[in-house]
């Protein structure tokens, strides 16, 4: 009877500690993809690397985990970065170095040395 009991108590305990360890997947995933579109770039994927139970957050004990998301600047070169979560609350963010995105909006040379000195001459097809 107390033997049932426990093993009802533990299989909850287990149970909240993998609900929590989703929901922390999914803040991360949210809080992630913002900063890409911050930083404009593109999120390629994000996966848990590590989880470790803690004492703090707002429930006493929860899990201190690090989440690995790779993104790209142009569609071909991946980076790696990092996001550390204690409960439900980024700690940090680590981004590496990465070249400034090269997309469609970036703007265009002009002047002297960028292109064309004005736009009347680079429409007559005549470049100085």
């Amino acid at each position: 009877m107390m033997s049932d009991f426990l093993l009802f108590v533990a299989l909850i305990v287990v149970g909240a500690f993998f609900w929590q360890l989703r929901q922390m997947a999914e803040l991360s995933r949210t809080i992630v993809e913002q900063s890409c579109k911050k930083q404009n770039v593109q999120l390629l994927a994000i996966a848990m690397e590590s989880a470790r139970p803690s004492i703090g957050g707002s429930t006493g004990i929860c899990w201190k985990a690090t989440f690995m998301f790779e993104f790209s600047t142009d569609g071909l070169n991946q980076y790696r970065g990092h996001i550390m979560m204690h409960g439900n609350r980024v700690t940090k963010i680590e981004w590496p170095i990465f070249p400034e995105p090269d997309w469609m909006d970036a703007p265009t040379a002009s002047g002297k040395f960028g292109g064309c000195g004005s736009h009347k001459s680079c429409d007559s097809g005549k470049c100085h």
